[in-house]
C-alpha cells in the first residue's frame, strides 16, 4: 500500500549493495511513494554489488562517491543539486564498516589503524556529509536527514567490537549537528537504531545468527526487518515527521525497552534444569 508520503520529494540514498541492505528497500519504499531519487556508493561497492538493477528499478542515476573523502562528497552533492535543479528533500546515510570486526581481532585487542577506519567510514563520514550540506545549503527547509544506527552504541554486544564506538559517535554527531542544521535551516537529523538485520554488513558480525534469535525472542513485536525499517525511514522522511529531530529513534519491535521476555525466562530455566 502506498500513500504519496514522498509526492514531489527528492533525495539521496547512500549504501545499497544488494536486495539484502536495508538502503536498498528505503530507495524502493521512497520511490513507491513518489519520490525522486540519486543512488551513491563507492566504486567498489557499485562494482561487486547489484546497484545497477535498483537503478533501473528507481529510474535513478547513480553517482560515485567515497563518504570519507569531502572532496567527493562535494561532487556528489553538486552534481545531484544539477540532476535534480536545485535543493533535495532528504538524505540517507547507511553506512558501516568495521575492519577489526572483518578480520575478527577482539575489542580488547584492537588494531588502531583498523580503529582510525571504522570510525571514518561509519560515522565521521556522517559529519563530513553533514558539513557538506549545510555549506552547501542543499537541503529544502523541513528536510530530513536519517542515518542508521545499533543499540550497541547504549548496550555492549558481544562481537560488535569497535562498530559500538561509531555508532555512538554517530547519534553524537546527529544530536549536535541537528541542533546547527535545525536552527538555521530548520532541516531535521534522526537516526535509527533498527533490529539486528541479516544485511550483507550484518553477516560480518560474529553471532549474528544468534543475536537476531535472541532479539526476536526478547522483542514483543519480533525482530523488525529491512522492509519494515524502509517504511519508518519513509515517514521521517515526509512532513508527517517535521518537527521530529536529533532523535534516536528505536525500531526494534520492542527489544530496547525490555529486560526479560518471558520466552528467553523460560528458555533459561530449561538451560538450567537440564544440566541438573
Amino acid at each position: 500500500m502506498t500513500y504519496n508520503l514522498l509526492k514531489g520529494k527528492k533525495g539521496i540514498i547512500f549504501g545499497a549493495l544488494n536486495e539484502q541492505s536495508i538502503a536498498w528497500k528505503v530507495a524502493e519504499r521512497a520511490v513507491e511513494e513518489g519520490a525522486e531519487i540519486v543512488l551513491t556508493n563507492t566504486a567498489m561497492s557499485i562494482r561487486l554489488g547489484s546497484i545497477d538493477e535498483l537503478a533501473a528499478k528507481c529510474n535513478a542515476p547513480i553517482i560515485e562517491a567515497d563518504a570519507t573523502s569531502v572532496e567527493d562528497l562535494e561532487r556528489l552533492v553538486d552534481k545531484t543539486m544539477e540532476h535534480f535543479g536545485g535543493q533535495f528533500d532528504f538524505v540517507l546515510h547507511s553506512i558501516g564498516m568495521s575492519p577489526n570486526v572483518r578480520k575478527g581481532r577482539p575489542y580488547q585487542d584492537l588494531n588502531y589503524d583498523f580503529l582510525s577506519k571504522t570510525l571514518d567510514i561509519s560515522a565521521v563520514s556522517f559529519h563530513k556529509l553533514l558539513q557538506v550540506l549545510y555549506a552547501k545549503n542543499a537541503v529544502k527547509e523541513w528536510g530530513s536527514v536519517v542515518a542508521l544506527t545499533y543499540m550497541a552504541a547504549q548496550r555492549t554486544f558481544v562481537g560488535y567490537g569497535d562498530m559500538a564506538d561509531a555508532k555512538a559517535l554517530l547519534e553524537s554527531i546527529a544530536r549536535s549537528f541537528g541542533a546547527i542544521y535545525g536552527r538555521d535551516h530548520k532541516v531535521r537529523i534522526n537516526t535509527v537504531s533498527q533490529s539486528p538485520t541479516e544485511t550483507t554488513a550484518g553477516k560480518g558480525v560474529k553471532g549474528m545468527g544468534g543475536m537476531l534469535e535472541f532479539a526476536d525472542s526478547m522483542s514483543p513485536l519480533g525482530n523488525a526487518l529491512a522492509e519494515d525499517c524502509a517504511n519508518y525511514v519513509v515517514t521521517l522522511f515526509s512532513d508527517l515527521t517535521r518537527k521530529v529531530t536529533m532523535q534516536n529513534l528505536y525500531h526494534d519491535g520492542g527489544f530496547s525497552s525490555m529486560g526479560l521476555s518471558e520466552s528467553v525466562y523460560h528458555a533459561f530455566l530449561n538451560g538450567s534444569n537440564s544440566d541438573e
